[in-house]
């Protein structure tokens, strides 16, 4: 039987995924140490860089956040010191608000976007199959355009995504909660704070049971710029921890009602730092 061949297209725009705790001009290095020669503002100045353009106009996205007026400022303060003047703020607070205003022209003419931190899980129950999303990731397909995150705003540019499951629980099988992201990047899972906050465990248990996928743990005032959706950059002060589980040979996860401690055998682990570079390898057939 002959069966339609389907292009799946390789995207245009490019993904910043910070792991959080960027640095922003002030003393603080998320919590590590930093390298020689080390740039306060390295992170952000790439995400300008990336745009490429001598005026470019930026829209941050702070639904995630507590306070949403607050977390603008501090990046429209940051932005105006750096040069970058066309600045908008988008943020919902419920999703009926999301539906109701139509943000699809600013959508369309904006250059780049940053997802500020906060709780991912509004990000996907916000915008999860609203115009908003679509017309975002059309862009992000068709027009060169960079998409920034930070923290939650980082975690929910991937599916599967992490929302719950603390450092304390991470050890036991079926703790971690998980659920679909904004899907920028399919069959990868991120986690952010990753080593400040001791979630090595807690993403090996997501990627053991999505064997699929391959895990991004980045560290704080650390980034991935992810071209093509699959060439992939480190940028930034710390490490990111890559975790593969494609030739896992053993694991105790086949019965969830059990409390007990997961076991994992044959898990594929990279350390990586600034500069190193990486393919992020797909196992599925492209499909879109």
């Amino acid at each position: 039987m002959a069966t339609k061949k389907s292009e799946c297209p390789v995207p245009e725009g490019t993904l910043l995924i910070i792991g959080g705790k960027e640095n922003k001009g002030k003393g603080e290095t998320g919590n590590h140490e930093s390298p020689e020669g080390f740039d306060r503002l390295e992170i952000h100045k790439r995400f300008i860089e990336l745009i490429g353009k001598d005026d470019p106009s930026i829209e941050f996205i702070t639904s995630a956040a507590e306070d949403g007026v607050e977390a603008f400022e501090e990046y429209r303060v940051l932005y105006e010191q750096l040069g970058v003047t066309r600045v908008g703020h988008i943020h919902h607070t419920a999703r009926k608000e999301v539906l109701e205003e139509d943000v699809v022209a600013r959508v369309q003419q904006a250059d780049a976007f940053f997802f500020s931190g906060g709780d991912q899980l509004l990000l996907s129950s916000l915008y999860g199959g609203t115009s908003f999303l679509t017309e975002l990731k059309k862009r992000y397909i068709y027009d060169k355009i960079v998409i920034g995150g930070t923290s939650a705003g980082a975690m929910a540019m991937s599916t599967p995504m992490i929302y719950a499951g603390s450092q304390e629980v991470q050890q036991m099988g079926g703790e971690i909660k998980v659920t679909t992201g904004l899907e920028f990047l399919k069959d990868v899972c991120i986690d952010t704070h990753f080593v400040h906050r001791g979630r090595f465990i807690r993403l090996a248990q997501v990627i053991a049971t999505n064997a699929t996928c391959i895990g991004l743990g980045i560290e704080e005032d650390t980034a991935v710029i992810v071209r093509s959706g699959v060439e992939a950059e480190v940028v930034g002060s710390g490490t990111v921890i890559l975790i593969e589980g494609f030739r896992i040979s053993e694991t105790n996860f086949q019965d969830f009602t059990k409390k007990r401690t997961i076991s994992i055998r044959d898990l594929t682990v990279h350390i990586l730092g600034d500069k190193d570079v990486f393919y992020i390898t797909k196992t599925n057939p492209l499909h879109k």
